[in-house]
């Protein structure tokens, strides 16, 4: 069995399953850890995908979208100042009203940034939405093709039409093979096999490294990576450990997913139960086995790939760790 166990001194209190999926351009199986064939949902994972038009469709060239804009694009990030203010940027460079946001409202995933708005006798907008910056280049890219921005979210509206055909150019699927709900955020989401998820990551990075569009988010990820996530996030600190090798992405309800464009490999894990605490350590193993991270890698971001358990008195008592090998 693949899974992450936490333990509470030497016993196992808790174990998460872990599937992992690791396939070519060609959706060749090279590793695998579990079950590669359950239904799973992209979710935020897709964002890469979602931002290419903004890219091919030369959206980016027209408004001066600029890397940590796009990365923003493809991000989950913590609401912190910067992250709001580069989503308002979008924004103003498109010409579109903030209003116009359609993922809703939450406060700032990021601690200290939540705190902040919160003394400052703010409130919650759907600016600091994780999502909001996926939702401002939807809305460029609504502008850009001259569609109307209003409920560019629905499903049926030429931007959400769009998302679907690049599920489809990336997995090579039919439309009736591609499962469809609504995102957290709002927007429709998309759900494929596993594999077939790794297999639209690789296909993604072997593109990336022809330089053709995918390498421009690529780029922009790789090189803005505080932009994706935020302060001690682990897609952010994992993409900095990998120096431009990987990009990664979370998805929500344990999901992970990335592609090594040098190598053309994607990668899709999940984590049955939806734990996060797992899917972050399964990958750092991962990236590990396949040679992405070093040991000295692996050591400067042990606490996402190896993490300790504190109680309230701040004392260490156990630790969460990957008992599980991919079977190359």
């Amino acid at each position: 069995m693949s899974v992450v166990e936490v333990l509470r001194g030497d016993v196992v209190e808790a174990r998460h399953t872990v599937h992992v999926a690791v396939t070519d351009a060609h959706g060749r199986v090279v590793a695998r850890a579990g079950n590669g064939d359950g239904l799973t949902y992209y979710r935020s994972a897709a964002k890469p995908f979602q931002a290419l038009p903004l890219v091919e469709e030369g959206v980016v060239r027209r408004f001066g979208i600029s890397l940590p804009e796009l990365a923003l694009c493809c991000a989950s990030h913590e609401g912190e100042p910067e992250h709001v203010a580069t989503a308002r940027s979008i924004l103003s460079k498109i010409g579109v009203d903030e209003a116009l946001i359609r993922c809703g409202s939450h406060l700032p995933f990021g601690a200290d940034a939540s705190q902040e708005l919160l003394m400052l006798g703010g409130q919650a907008m759907p600016i600091h939405n994780n999502c909001s910056g996926k939702h401002a280049g939807m809305l460029a890219l609504a502008v850009g093709m001259g569609w109307d921005p209003a409920d560019y979210h629905l499903p049926g509206h030429p931007v959400q039409d769009r998302m679907l055909r690049e599920i489809l150019r990336w997995t090579g699927l039919g439309e009736a093979e591609v499962a469809t709900g609504v995102d957290g955020c709002g927007v429709v989401c998309f759900a494929v096999p596993l594999f077939q998820i790794a297999k639209s990551f690789a296909r993604f990075s072997v593109a990336a490294a022809d330089n053709e569009g995918p390498a421009e988010i690529v780029r922009a990820m790789t090189t803005h990576p505080f932009m994706v996530g935020g302060t001690g996030r682990a897609c952010t600190q994992v993409m900095e450990a990998a120096a431009g090798k990987a990009f990664v992405k979370l998805g929500a309800e344990g999901t992970y997913i990335g592609g090594i464009p040098a190598s053309g490999l994607g990668f899709a894990i999940k984590v049955e139960d939806g734990g996060r605490r797992a899917v972050e350590v399964a990958l750092v193993k991962v990236l590990e086995e396949l040679g992405v991270l070093t040991e000295t890698a692996v050591t400067a971001i042990s606490h996402h790939g190896n993490p300790i358990v504190y109680n309230t008195r701040g004392e260490a008592v156990g630790e969460i760790r990957p008992a599980f090998h991919l079977e190359f």
